[in-house]
């Protein structure tokens, strides 16, 4: 018997390795190892990359893992300045700074290469934000526009059936979209794979179960277990890019806000969750978050209506 083929393992950097080529290594680190998602890993590889493109005229040449070893704040401070420039704001300047500091921190585990003088270098006071979730009149009148869209029945009942799913279940548009033929009929619970593949139960309410169905009925393609569920107009999979514009579309129809987008259908999902009495564990269980701390956004969103409320109703006020 022959023997079995083993993959070999890549060669440690040295000081003198291209950045560049580091950054390849890092990247397959993510994807591989990490599991990171394609859209986080990419979003890593275009803030290093920019780093590094920075660096090549700014050092006056493409850097070396010992170059940027060498690297002073002043350094990084002038690259942040450089985007700043480039008309980024401050959330997109941290999360670039934050990218930079997972590649250095990589580089200091795997290349033995440290440079812990960076972590002098803060970044931009963030304000907290909550999220801007759809409102329960606003998330119905969405899902009822939709449904009565004008051109192909299948098409507005797919779209009925997105929007329906994305609010009653709380799922990511990412989430929804890899559904497949062989989610149809969907059951009473999906089984979810959500970021870094790290699945979750969702019950599936009897409305998105039913929105699902008469989509199915309608669409003119063959729903067939290994295709996706949400066809585009030509039988091609539904783009989120595509969800992204029939949202928008129906927000400027029906005057909501601009913060309405399929996210804040997730958001609408946890908030109206809490509003009707939910407990705040399980709702961390169904959105998937990892930290309770970000599944309490969604209290701080409820108190501050409340409050709001107070403030316009108390005669005193």
């Amino acid at each position: 018997m022959a023997p079995a083929s083993v993959t070999p393992t890549p060669p440690t950097p040295s000081a003198g390795t291209p950045a560049a080529d580091a950054l390849g290594l890092w990247i397959v680190h993510l994807a591989d190892e990490r599991r990171f998602s394609p859209h986080t890993v990419d979003a890593y590889r275009r803030d290093v990359s920019a780093f590094l493109g920075f660096l090549t005229g700014h050092l006056g040449a493409p850097p070396t893992l010992a170059a940027l070893g060498a690297l002073t704040p002043q350094d990084l401070r002038a690259y942040l300045a450089h985007r700043r420039n480039d008309g980024l704001g401050d959330r997109s300047v941290m999360r670039a700074l934050a990218s930079i500091r997972a590649f250095f921190l990589w580089m200091e585990r795997r290349c033995d290469i440290a440079n812990p003088r960076l972590q002098l270098v803060r970044g931009p006071r963030l304000r907290a934000t909550l999220p801007r979730p759809v409102s329960e009149p606003g998330a119905a009148a969405m899902i009822a526009e939709a449904g009565a869209g004008h051109g192909a029945p299948w098409i507005a009942a797919r779209d009925a059936a997105v929007i329906t799913l994305l609010y009653a279940a709380g799922l990511r548009i990412s989430e929804a979209l890899a559904l497949t033929g062989a989610d149809n009929p969907l059951p009473a619970t999906l089984r979810i794979v959500g970021k870094g593949d790290k699945e979750r139960l969702v019950p599936v309410l009897d409305a998105a179960r039913d929105a699902v169905a008469q989509y199915a009925a309608l669409c003119p393609f063959p729903l067939t277990r290994a295709d996706p569920l949400f066809r585009a107009a030509r039988g091609g999979a539904l783009s989120a890019r595509m969800v992204q514009q029939r949202i928008s579309d129906l927000r400027r129809a029906l005057g909501l806000p601009e913060s309405t987008t399929p996210h804040a259908l997730r958001h609408a999902f946890a908030t109206h969750l809490l509003a009707h009495g939910g407990d705040l564990r399980a709702i961390q269980e169904l959105l998937g978050h990892e930290s309770l701390s970000t599944t309490q956004r969604y209290a701080d969103v409820e108190s501050a209506h409340v409050i709001a409320a107070y403030k316009r109703a108390h005669p005193r006020a």
